[in-house]
């Protein structure tokens, strides 16, 4: 399938039962309830699909998993976090045998790489397959930072067709579109700088709390893409509380406690992750309980 760059792709969790085994039928069950919700394409083990915590034949299970249930109804691109430069290449061959669209490549994450490194590793992956491929900047999360003259360097890597940037600088899309034009398709990476990055160009977003509110998030991009604002800025405004437990180091945890709240999925997470709790979930509970009294209708 060819990837129509556009809309929103939930970063999709992975579900574990209590034995800390991965729960396929689980991870099926949300898959086809966020298709049915009208999403545009899926990001299967990103960050809040728990990467680094599976192991490398888990990785591709879920993935071969994935890929049959889609069956072509929407793109699957598949995170790309391997420590080694390597095992990213070989994973990157994997998941192109396995069938899926395309790959979201993230720098190497055992080693903190100069911009030198970074260009070196993008370059080698890159080289590494014919898939198409959604580079990922998330510098506060993952201590690298990939700056817009880094894309500039590497505008010559056909497979590079798009930016998920989540460095929490909305500033950072003008600056690349400055340098390197519309060679890119950027994607917003954080949740809440959604609205922000739509205005400012963005032709879709990598989306967190969508895990729980697939249909909410759907509608309010496509407000945003017809240049809809003032009809999406309530619901902008109504999900932002929950957009910004995006921005933390505790995504993975909160997102999949929102996603457990709505009755979509189990908070379970793989250590050194723990589940959230004392005050920390009370706010959040209170925080999504509140989100669901007063729920917009999306006529």
């Amino acid at each position: 399938m060819a990837i129509d760059w556009h809309g929103v792709f939930p970063a999709v969790t992975t579900q574990f039962k209590d034995d800390d085994s991965i729960d396929f039928a689980a991870n099926a069950r949300h898959v086809a309830w966020l298709l049915e919700s009208g999403v545009h394409g899926l990001i299967m083990l990103g960050t809040v699909g728990e990467n680094g915590s599976l192991s490398a034949n888990e990785k591709r299970d879920v993935l071969k998993a994935t890929q049959e249930l889609v069956a072509g109804r929407v793109p699957v691109v598949a995170g790309v976090a391997e420590n080694l430069t390597r095992e990213a290449c070989r994973y990157a061959e994997d998941c192109a045998k396995i069938g899926l669209d395309g790959l979201m490549v993230l720098p190497g994450m055992i080693y903190k790489a100069d911009p030198r490194e970074n260009v070196a590793h993008f370059r080698t992956v890159l080289d590494a397959t014919d898939l198409p491929v959604l580079a990922y900047n998330n510098p506060m999360v993952y201590g690298v930072d990939l700056k817009p003259e880094t894309f500039v360097e590497l505008a010559d890597q056909k497979t590079l067709v798009a930016i998920k940037e989540s460095s929490d600088d909305p500033r950072r899309l003008t600056d690349i579109v400055n340098l390197t034009g519309d060679r890119y398709t950027l994607f917003c990476g954080v949740d809440d700088l959604m609205m922000e990055s739509a205005v400012l160009g963005a032709a879709g977003c990598v989306h967190g709390i969508a895990n729980a509110f697939p249909a909410e998030t759907v509608r309010m991009w496509e407000l945003m893409a017809e240049g809809r604002y003032a009809e999406a800025l309530p619901l902008y405004r109504w999900a932002t509380p929950m957009f910004h437990l995006d921005t933390s180091p505790k995504l993975v945890q909160y997102i999949k406690l929102v996603q457990h709240l709505v009755g979509r999925g189990s908070e379970r997470v793989r250590a050194p992750r723990l589940t959230i709790a004392g005050e920390d979930r009370a706010r959040v509970e209170a925080m999504v309980k509140k989100a669901l009294a007063e729920r917009p209708g999306l006529g």
